[in-house]
Parts: structure tokens; C-alpha cells; sequence
């Protein structure tokens, strides 16, 4: 489980193919020597498993679910990369709860630079903004976001100067792909009001 709020931008230093899976080593100094063996960290948002840790970079084995249904199949060497640690009982939750479970792949539409602020749009599957509402909660590339507008193929969130300067969105443009995780409460709720359909 995770908040939502980065904690660091790593770089991707390798990928190698290791069966259908990949191997990903991420450049992150000072929080890769954190790490332990074993935890989980979301990357871009998907809950990976550190498998070495080293004072400057770790590595994660990424399994051919997660490259089909992520970016993560995407990355290519000196890709930059949202990173966070599990959140662990008794912590602040400053953003909301995300679980690591990237739901589908979201394309950004439009960037509209607002003052300090950005205003971005993202296309997504039908299927997932029926479980979003306007000021309710999104994970984008792992971040935690507020909803602004949400049509029935898309969202609008504003960033704020912060998350331009510390996450992947800041350099992200249109046409780019970002991993997207809707809230938990909202599955829940939806797929009770469908059981209710049923005859």
C-alpha cells in the first residue's frame, strides 16, 4: 500500500530481458540505500519488488502481466521514473490510498500551462471513469491526484508547481502514456450498484 506521494525520480540505468519477464536497475541515490531486500516500491505507480539494493541504484524484476499492462514495457535507459516506498502503519497518509495495482494505461491529451500551474488532460478506457467523480482521487504514474472534469473516455487533474518539478508529469507531453489506479473505495461501490443489476 502506498500514498501517492513521490518520493524520488530515479533513472532507469538497465533493462534486460530475463525470460518473458525484465530485469529493471534504477539509478536513485540516497534512497536506494534505504531499501531492503524483499520491500516494495511503486514505480510509476506498479508495485515492484527490490531484489538488490546498492547505495546508489536498485533493482526489480518486472513479470509479463506488468510490462503488458503498465508502461513499464515501454521504458527504455535514462527514462526517469516515479518512486515510493510502502507506506507503513502508523504513517500520514497525505495522499490517498493506492495500492500499487495499475488498472490500464492513460494517454495524455493536452498540457495547458495555467500561471505556475498545469492543467493535463488524459484519455482512458470508459471502464475506469466510471469509477472516478469530480474532487474524487486518482493515481497517475503512481501520483496522487485530485479530479477536476471527468467525461466517459477522460480527466482533467491540475499540477501543482511541485509535482511539475519533482515527478515524471513535469516533463511528460501529449501523446505520452501514464499508469492509472482509481480509487479503492470507488471498486467496491461500483461493483456493488452492478450486483444490484443483476436479475
Amino acid at each position: 500500500m502506498f500514498t501517492g506521494l513521490i518520493e524520488t525520480l530515479g533513472t532507469v540505468q538497465s533493462l534486460t530481458q530475463e525470460g518473458v519477464g525484465r530485469q529493471l536497475v534504477a539509478s536513485a541515490p540516497m534512497f536506494a540505500g534505504q531499501l531492503a531486500l524483499g520491500e516494495s516500491v511503486a514505480v510509476n505507480g506498479a508495485c515492484l519488488t527490490v531484489v538488490e539494493t546498492h547505495r546508489d541504484w536498485c533493482r526489480f524484476e518486472i513479470g509479463p502481466e506488468t510490462l503488458v499492462r503498465t508502461n513499464l514495457g515501454a521504458l527504455r535507459v535514462e527514462d526517469r521514473v516515479n518512486l515510493e516506498r510502502s507506506l507503513r502503519l502508523g504513517d500520514r497518509v497525505g495522499g490517498h490510498l493506492v495500492q500499487g495495482h495499475v488498472d490500464g494505461v492513460g494517454k495524455i491529451t493536452r498540457k495547458e500551462k495555467d500561471g505556475e500551474w498545469v492543467m493535463l488532460g488524459v484519455s482512458c478506457p470508459p471502464e475506469l471513469t466510471t469509477q472516478m467523480i469530480p474532487k474524487g482521487s486518482i493515481a497517475v504514474d503512481g501520483i496522487s491526484l485530485t479530479l477536476m472534469d471527468v467525461a466517459r473516455d477522460g480527466f482533467t487533474v491540475m499540477l501543482i508547481p511541485h509535482t511539475l518539478v519533482n515527478t515524471t508529469l513535469g516533463f511528460k507531453q501529449p501523446g505520452d502514456a501514464v499508469n492509472l489506479e482509481t480509487d479503492q473505495l470507488a471498486k467496491y461501490v461500483k461493483k456493488y450498484l452492478d450486483a444490484l443489476k443483476l436479475p
